[in-house]
């Protein structure tokens, strides 16, 4: 009897110790978690305005170095204007505006999107111009390896570069993926508001265009400031 009562007290206290290990090492550890969290934002951002290349890798240091040179955080009101912080509540929206010598070249939206499994979360880039978008990446899913999953591909993401959101008459139209190639579906005078397809992913790029173009439409305000050129400057500076 004596016996098993040390075998329990053992069992508990071995639990106790091991709890406490786990313990502290998840709490030690979640700094590092979060600073990576941010880091991996940071490079989809840059990646998404084409100041990261695919196929390189980049020091922590680096990537903060760069983030920090080019990009700044800032809101925009529900009017469209830029300002350094919120003050309409929800009704004012993130941006992260790439500048090049004190000059905007471009401007970064987030996007949180629903997919098949879960949300699609990453960033649209769009140039100055209003218009145009020059990048788009991808950094959390729950899409299906191999099939939806291929949104976080370079060959995917690489297709949005250049396409309009606005047509001819600087209408808004969004920007929308397709069922399989953009040349075997759709008209060539739209095909400059589509994106090819992924096979056997439909419902992926259903649920995707659907909420760019929510995203998109709550930032009308600030993309048609940039249309009208009245967004040159950082916020203070006119």
């Amino acid at each position: 009897m004596s016996k098993n009562i040390h075998t329990v007290v053992f069992a508990v206290i071995l639990c106790c110790v091991i709890s406490v290990l786990l313990t502290a090492a998840s709490t030690g550890l979640q700094r590092f978690q979060e600073k990576n969290v941010i880091l991996d934002r940071q490079k989809n951002i840059l990646k998404s305005v084409g100041l990261m290349a695919e196929d390189r890798m980049y020091a922590p240091e680096a990537i903060e170095k760069l983030y920090q040179r080019s990009i700044q955080a800032v809101w925009a009101d529900p009017s469209g204007k830029i300002i350094e912080r919120p003050t309409s509540g929800e009704q004012d929206v993130p941006v992260y505006l790439y500048t090049s010598d004190d000059t905007i070249e471009a401007y970064v939206i987030p996007i949180n999107s629903r997919g098949l499994w879960g949300r699609i979360m990453g960033y649209l880039a769009i140039k100055r111009d209003g218009s145009t978008i020059s990048g788009f990446t991808v950094y959390k899913h729950s899409e299906t390896p191999g099939l939806g999953g291929e949104i976080e591909k370079n060959w995917f993401q690489k297709n949005f570069v250049g396409k309009k959101i606005v047509d001819q008459e600087g209408n808004f139209v969004s920007i929308s993926i397709a069922k399989g190639k953009i040349s075997d579906r759709i008209p060539k005078n739209q095909q400059i508001h589509y994106v090819d397809g992924i096979s056997g992913a439909t419902l992926t790029g259903k649920y995707l265009t659907a909420g760019v173009k929510q995203i998109l439409e709550s930032y009308e305000p600030v993309s048609i400031r940039f249309r009208k050129n009245l967004i040159k400057k950082l916020p203070g500076g006119g």
